[in-house]
C-alpha cells in the first residue's frame, strides 16, 4: 500500500499512538457485543476471527461462543484427540487463550499448552498437529488446534483461529458452520455453553513442548549445516512476537551466527516504527513496518523479520533492503525447483491469483507446473499434504514448502522456515536472494505491482463476489487484448470471490474487502509504473461497467 499521509509512516511511535492495554483488557470483560449487529458478530475471515474488544468485536462473549461451536465441530466429525493450543504476544490474546480454556475443559477436551507457558508461533501449531496425526487421517484419536492470534494486525486487535487435523486453516465449509453456531450461542444469552474456573481448566491441561519439537526438527527444512558452514550473519526480528523465544533457540541448537535483533515483548509494540498509514502494525512485508530493521541492513548478510504469530516473513538485504514478498516467492521457487531439493517428486507449485507473474514466468522456466487457486492459504493444505505441492505461496508474505524428503511439513504459512531459507540461499549460492531476483529480471522483465482500493458498500461487494466472466464487456486493458476473465481459480475452479481480467503484460484482480467498505484492486504490469496506473484506472472502470455503473 502507498502512504495516504507518509508525514510519520516508518517513523518510531509516539506515545499518542500507544494502546492502553488495561483498558483494551477490561472492555474484553466488560463489553457485552450485540448478537444482532452484524459488526459484533462472529465472522471467520480467510484466517479466523479478528476484531477489538474497544468494538465489541472481540470480547469474553465471542471467545466462549466460538470455543463451545468449536467443541461442537469437532464432535460432529469425530475429533477426539488432544487439542493443541498457542497465542500470540497480543494484548487481548491472553484472556482469550483463558476463556478458551475453560470452555475446552468443561467439555472434557485433551488441552495441550506450551510446556513453558510461552507464545507459540503458528506454524509450530501446524507442526504439532501434523506429528500427533502422522501417518492417519481418520479414526479415533486425531488432534486439531486452535492459535489465539489476529496475525500481523495493530495491537487492539484479537484473532482466533482454528486448524482442523490436516494441521492447515479450517476450510469454509467448517468455519460457516462454526461462525454460524457461535453466533446462536450469542443470541442465546450463552446457554449451552460449558466452562469451569480458570483455575481448574489450567490444571487439566496437559503440555507440549512446541518450541523443541519445532526448532529441532527444522534440521530436516533447511540446510542448515551449510548456513553454520558459510558463517552467515543473520539478524531476525521477532516484531515483538511469537517467535521471540525461537530464533535464539534456534542460534544456540545449530550454532548460527544469528542475533536476535529485539527481544522484547510489549502489547502496545512501542518500539515499533509506524505502518503506511500511521497504524502500529506488524507487517513484516511493509518498508514503513520494518524501516528500523532495514536501517541494520549492513548490519548482517541477512536480516529477516517476523509478524505477531510468525507466519509471514520479510526478507532484509545489504544490497536491496526490504525485498519485495512477491520477489522473494520467485526466487524461492527457482532455488528449491532448481536442483536444491532432489529428493522432492512434486514439480506441482502454488501460488494465489492475486500474486505476481514473475512467479508464472519462473515456473514455465524451470519446466515445473503452476497451480493458481483463490487468496488464503487454506486452498494449498491438501497439496502440501499429500507432498504433491512442493511449495505454496501467497503475495502477503506467506508461505511453506515439503521435508528436504518431500514429506508435508506445515499445512499453514511459516515465516521462520522462509526467513531461514532465505539464508541456506546465501550460504549455498554465494549471493542474496536480491541479487537472484536481478537475474530473474534480466531474463523474464521487471514487473511493477501494487494494490490501492476502491469504495464500494456492502450490496456492491456482494455482486463483486457473485460476477461471471459474462459480466466483463470489454475487450482490452490498458491497450492490450484481454486473453482471460476470471471469477474462478485455474488450479482448482474455486471460485475466487471476485474478478481476474489478464492481457499479455498485466493484469488485474478486484476483491471485496471482508471489513472495510472497499474492494481491493491487485494490479500488475510488466510495461513499468505508467502502464500500472493505466491499468489500475481502466480496473476500476471495467468493475464499475460489471457492476452495472
Amino acid at each position: 500500500m502507498t502512504p495516504q499521509n507518509a508525514s510519520r509512516a516508518g517513523q518510531p511511535a509516539a506515545a499518542s499512538d500507544l494502546v492502553d492495554v488495561p483498558h483494551l483488557v477490561a472492555s474484553y470483560y466488560e463489553i457485552e457485543p450485540d448478537p444482532e449487529n452484524i459488526d459484533q458478530q462472529v465472522v471467520f475471515g480467510t484466517s479466523g476471527h479478528r476484531g477489538s474488544s474497544l468494538k465489541a468485536a472481540f470480547n469474553q462473549a465471542h471467545i466462549l461462543a466460538t470455543t463451545q461451536a468449536i467443541v461442537d465441530y469437532r464432535r460432529s466429525q469425530g475429533y477426539d484427540g488432544p487439542l493443541f493450543i498457542g497465542r500470540d504476544t497480543h494484548g487481548l490474546s491472553e484472556p482469550a487463550w483463558c476463556s478458551a480454556l475453560e470452555v475446552l475443559a468443561a467439555n472434557d477436551v485433551q488441552v495441550l499448552v506450551d510446556s513453558a507457558d510461552g507464545y507459540t508461533p503458528t506454524p509450530a501449531v501446524s507442526h504439532a498437529i501434523l506429528r500427533a496425526n502422522k501417518g492417519r487421517t481418520t479414526g479415533s484419536g486425531l488432534a486439531d488446534g486452535i492459535v489465539v492470534t489476529p496475525s500481523h494486525n495493530p495491537p487492539t486487535d484479537g484473532g482466533f483461529k482454528y486448524n482442523p487435523p490436516h494441521g492447515g486453516p479450517a476450510d469454509s465449509d467448517a468455519t460457516k458452520v462454526i461462525a454460524q453456531t457461535a453466533n446462536d450461542y450469542l443470541r442465546g444469552a450463552l446457554q449451552g455453553v460449558q466452562r469451569v474456573p480458570f483455575a481448574r481448566a489450567r490444571a487439566a491441561a496437559g503440555s507440549y513442548d512446541f518450541q523443541s519439537n519445532y526448532v529441532e526438527d527444522l534440521v530436516n527444512l533447511v540446510d542448515v549445516a551449510a548456513i553454520k558452514s558459510a558463517g552467515v550473519r543473520i539478524g531476525a526480528d521477532p516484531l515483538g512476537g511469537a517467535s521471540v523465544a525461537y530464533w535464539g533457540a534456534i542460534a544456540d541448537h545449530f550454532g548460527l551466527d544469528l542475533t536476535v535483533v529485539n527481544p522484547l515483548v510489549d502489547p502496545t509494540w512501542r518500539f515499533m516504527t509506524l505502518d503506511w498509514d500511521e497504524k502500529i502494525r506488524m507487517d513484516c512485508s511493509s518498508p514503513y513496518a520494518m524501516a528500523s530493521l532495514i536501517d541494520k541492513r549492513d548490519v548482517y548478510d541477512l536480516a529477516t523479520g517476523n509478524d505477531a504469530d510468525s507466519d509471514r516473513h520479510g526478507i532484509v538485504t545489504p544490497d536491496a533492503g526490504l525485498m519485495n514478498p512477491n520477489h522473494y516467492l520467485a526466487v524461492a521457487i527457482q532455488y528449491l525447483y532448481g536442483g536444491a531439493r532432489p529428493g522432492w517428486s512434486s514439480r506441482r507449485v502454488g501460488k494465489t491469483l492475486v500474486s505476481s507473474s514473475m512467479i508464472d514466468r519462473v515456473v514455465a522456466s524451470i519446466g515445473a507446473d503452476l497451480w493458481e487457486v483463490p487468496v488464503g492459504f487454506k486452498w494449498f493444505v491438501p497439496g502440501l499434504l499429500d507432498g504433491s505441492v512442493g511449495f505454496g505461496g501467497e503475495e502477503s508474505a506467506g508461505a511453506s514448502f515439503l521435508r528436504t524428503d518431500g514429506s508435508v511439513w506445515t499445512t499453514d504459512k511459516d515465516g521462520i522456515a522462509l526467513a531461514l531459507l532465505a539464508s541456506e540461499i546465501l550460504a549455498r549460492t554465494g549471493e542474496t536472494p536480491s541479487q537472484h531476483y536481478a537475474k530473474l529480471v534480466a531474463e523474464h522483465g521487471d514487473p511493477a505491482y501494487a494494490r490501492i482500493d476502491a469504495p464500494a458498500n456492502r450490496e456492491q461487494k456482494a455482486k463483486l463476489a457473485a460476477l461471471s466472466p459474462d459480466d466483463v464487456t470489454s475487450t482490452s486493458l490498458a491497450g492490450q487484448q484481454i486473453s482471460a476473465k476470471l471469477t474462478r481459480a485455474p488450479g482448482n475452479d474455486a471460485p475466487i470471490g471476485g474478478l481476474k481480467v489478464v492481457t499479455q503484460d498485466a493484469w488485474f484482480a478486484a476483491r471485496p474487502s471482508g471489513t472495510e467498505d472497499v474492494y481491493k484492486i491487485y494490479a500488475e504490469s510488466f510495461r513499468g509504473t505508467d502502464h500500472l496506473a493505466q491499468v489500475q484506472t481502466e480496473a476500476k472502470e471495467i468493475v464499475a461497467a460489471a457492476l452495472g455503473g
